[in-house]
């Protein structure tokens, strides 16, 4: 009998007696590979039953292979995933929650956003999964620089990945389209210096790990905006990299902040800095 099989004692139907097994040994969320290793098939069997199931009911098709049971008090609810972080590693791994979403759960910022910002080594990862209403910012990631996150329990047996607390100010800093914009990614930066956890020669090691120069510009001009320890500010003086970044790619940054060449917004507070 394969792992996790259930055994017929002639009360159920056979195909039940297979969505059983299949539930048994996949869990919360359930994927074709996880069928077809239950049943002992090969995928495309193991398909044609998940889509058997969907049709009566039994599941709910979320993503490209991708299923959720669906409990009998939710069958005639169109939405049955209650908790975003449970489809990430189905549908996006390897992967790991970061951007906002991680600084909510952090602690961060007390400001609440619709999607759910995944970093995802997927080239092309789902990003709205209708008629659920759940709402995905996917952001790419090289499988070399997944680090510095956390495994969270997110259901009986389904474990997510989340960056720790410092790797989600870096990820903020290095994609502030990630973070709510620039200026909900200062006040992540001001809640982490104040944070009782805050390491700011931990922020140092992961942005030399990440290897990406802007990040040592905007990290630099906000440290010294929120007059954070003078060794940080010194350290990513030290790291400086020749040209220009913008405080934030994608909108128009017409000033100049030459010592720490960085192009900010015209409405930037920070522009005064060194201007």
């Amino acid at each position: 009998m394969n792992p996790g099989a259930v055994e017929d004692d002639g009360t159920l139907p056979a195909g039940r007696v297979k969505l059983v097994t299949v539930l048994a040994a996949a869990g919360d969320v359930v994927t074709v590979d996880d069928a077809a290793q239950a049943l002992g098939l090969s995928r495309g069997p193991a398909a044609k039953w998940l889509s058997r199931w969907t049709r009566q009911r039994w599941l709910r098709r979320v993503g490209p292979g991708v299923y959720v049971p669906v409990p009998l008090d939710m069958l005639d609810l169109p939405q049955v995933v209650t908790d975003p972080w449970m489809l990430v590693p189905a549908l996006f791994g390897p992967a790991y929650v970061g951007g906002h979403t991680a600084a909510e759960y952090w602690g961060l910022t007390d400001q609440m956003f619709r999607d759910t910002v995944v970093y995802t080594t997927r080239p092309r990862p789902v990003r709205v999964l209708e008629p659920y209403g759940i709402r995905f910012t996917p952001l790419r990631v090289r499988r070399d620089r997944i680090f510095g996150t956390r495994s969270i329990r997110r259901g009986p047996r389904t474990s997510v990945e989340v960056s720790d607390l410092h790797r989600t100010v870096i990820d903020l800093l290095a994609a502030p389209q990630g973070g709510g914009g620039i200026a909900h990614v200062a006040s992540c930066l001001g809640e982490y210096l104040r944070h009782r956890d805050g390491d700011p020669g931990k922020l140092i090691e992961y942005a030399e790990r990440i290897g990406n120069g802007a990040l040592f510009k905007r990290l630099g001009l906000l440290a010294e905006q929120a007059a954070a320890d003078p060794e940080l500010i010194a350290a990513c003086r030290d790291r400086l990299t020749q040209g220009y970044a913008r405080l934030s790619p994608g909108i128009r940054c017409s000033r100049l902040v030459t010592r720490w060449r960085v192009r900010v917004p015209d409405w930037w507070s920070g522009a005064r800095i060194g201007a």
